[in-house]
């Protein structure tokens, strides 16, 4: 059985979404049938308000309403530390810990050959421009701990270096409240070498 053409075609921009499938599409699209209209309506409206109303900011490529950011616009927040993230939801949980009070850089990506995304694809140009015009003392990578992610810290750290700016990469390892014997070898061996005195 064939679906009437507008259940198909919101199906069809349910599955464009990671991770929705045919199933997954069919059930959303026939839920919001049985939506109120105004559901809707507003469902549409925030859909179109997020690619209007939203950019990426020219200093540190978060997602911002306005240009600077309010990060970045901060005069309270420390200029001399930059956290590097590989995309701006990562900004967001880091922002959660109300602990880091320095700025953020997203590069909107990683390095990597395989899909031939480069130095030149992600916002690499940007970050070395700010750290020739600002006073930042300490570079954190924070990359995923991916071979890629990895990659990307690495080649970051060689570019930066030179100028004499600490660079530091977060540590990654066994999650607080985990178990060392269910731990992949990966996660201990980073674990190992991020050890700190107590």
């Amino acid at each position: 059985m064939h679906y009437p053409e507008p259940i198909s075609q919101l199906m069809d921009s349910f599955m464009k979404l990671p991770g929705i499938g045919e199933k997954t599409a069919s059930r959303l699209a026939f839920y919001t049938i049985n939506m109120r209209e105004e559901d809707v309506t507003s469902f549409a409206k925030a859909l179109i308000s997020v690619k209007r109303d939203l950019q990426y900011c020219s200093i540190c490529g978060n997602i911002t309403e306005n240009d600077p950011c309010d990060i970045c616009e901060d005069k309270r927040r420390d200029r001399s530390t930059i956290i590097v993230v590989e995309h701006p939801k990562e900004v967001i949980s880091l922002e959660k810990m109300n602990d880091f009070k320095g700025l953020y850089h997203v590069l909107h990506g990683v390095l990597s050959p395989i899909e031939g995304t480069g130095p030149e694809d992600i916002n690499i140009p940007t970050l070395i421009k700010r750290l020739q015009d600002e006073e930042v003392k300490e570079v954190i990578l924070a990359t995923n701990a991916t071979a890629e992610g990895e990659a990307t810290a690495m080649y970051l750290s060689r570019l930066i270096k030179p100028a004499g700016i600490k660079v530091t990469r977060l540590a990654h390892g066994l999650s607080v409240g985990s178990d060392i014997e269910y731990a992949d070898e990966m996660t201990l061996l980073k674990a190992v070498e991020g050890r700190r005195e107590i």
